[in-house]
């Protein structure tokens, strides 16, 4: 693995300009969905999708506006302004999604974030997710952990070092807290698989279901960047989607690792927590969170057999092909 060179000053700078403007376009963030409230747009489709358009792309202006001014030789990769596969270089590089849970942030399902991570040699070294509604901040910088904060309504609270308590056993998937997500392709052939997937995932065998888990339970928070915060966290024990892209993914994947996570792409790909571009690129991706080493099997061995599970149970399928 071949990572360009940053010093570790110019590192900690960059990610304290990320929060700074993560907090920023929270506070637009936070503006757009009292817009939404207001006119009662959450009714009526068509007004919903636009605001949700207009605020994503003043986000993400806001943002490429604030990181051109500061680090104008930085590259930029958008859920708004990049083509289905932007090239990516070996320079540094920030990865945004300007809002991501556009389906919650038209509800108000205050599961809603902005993602901004950083790329150098094609692989994330830092990452920012902003929560403005329930006011979680996640950050990960590699070689120095990730921490969870909450700086508007407990700035004297100190960062709490993730995860949050030390890695608990996970022999198996039965218990398991998973998170899941339907996505926004509702075409019956990909219906029919996540249903099947998900019908193993949580089912009894006991009760009729071939190859049921009985994990303890199946969560969507409708938000990627947020998934892979929680698993860091701790709160969930593995995320798995189909359909992302890399801005939804890239902070909240160093943050993972950052915390002790396992990150994959799809059923078969290196488990090696290697996120490199095809990984970045790849639209599959699994997050366990860590698991502390037993007396018979090293945390990380855990991790891998888990994984190898978990795609052994669900289904497998191409995502859908972006819109033109």
């Amino acid at each position: 693995m071949s990572i360009p060179a940053l010093a570790d000053a110019e590192l900690q700078e960059v990610l304290a300009f990320t929060v700074a403007l993560a907090r920023k376009a929270g506070e637009l963030i936070l503006e757009g969905s009292a817009v939404i409230r207001a006119t009662g747009a959450v009714d009526e489709k068509k007004n919903a999708v636009d605001l949700v358009t207009e605020y994503d792309r003043r986000v993400e202006e806001l943002v490429v506006a604030e990181i051109k001014a500061r680090y104008p030789g930085f590259k930029f990769i958008g859920e708004e302004t990049s083509s289905a596969r932007a090239p990516m270089t070996e320079e540094p590089t920030f990865c945004v999604d300007p809002i991501d849970g556009t389906t919650n942030f038209v509800h108000g399902f205050p599961h809603v974030c902005i993602s901004l991570g950083l790329i150098l040699g094609k692989r994330p070294v830092l990452g920012v997710i902003y929560n403005p509604f329930l006011d979680e901040l996640y950050t990960g910088l590699r070689g120095h952990g990730a921490f969870l904060a909450h700086p508007a309504t407990r700035p004297a609270l100190a960062p709490a070092r993730l995860p949050l308590s030390a890695p608990r056993p996970f022999p198996n998937l039965q218990g398991a807290l998973l998170g899941v997500e339907w996505g926004s392709d509702r075409s019956a052939p990909l219906m029919d698989k996540k249903a099947a997937s998900f019908t193993r995932l949580g089912g009894n065998p006991a009760e009729g279901v071939a190859g049921g888990k009985m994990a303890h339970s199946l969560r969507s928070v409708g938000s990627a960047a947020l998934n892979y915060g929680l698993v860091a966290q701790g709160g969930l024990d593995v995320y798995w989607e189909i359909g992302c892209w890399p801005w939804d993914i890239c902070a909240g994947a160093i943050i993972a690792q950052e915390a002790g996570c396992l990150v994959a792409g799809k059923h078969g790909a290196p488990l090696d927590n290697d996120v490199d571009e095809e990984i970045l690129w790849g639209r599959k991706y699994i997050v366990i969170r860590a698991i502390g080493d037993s007396p018979t099997e090293k945390g990380v061995d855990a991790q891998k057999r888990l994984v190898r599970e978990f795609y052994d149970t669900v289904e497998d399928f191409d995502p859908p092909a972006p819109k033109a």
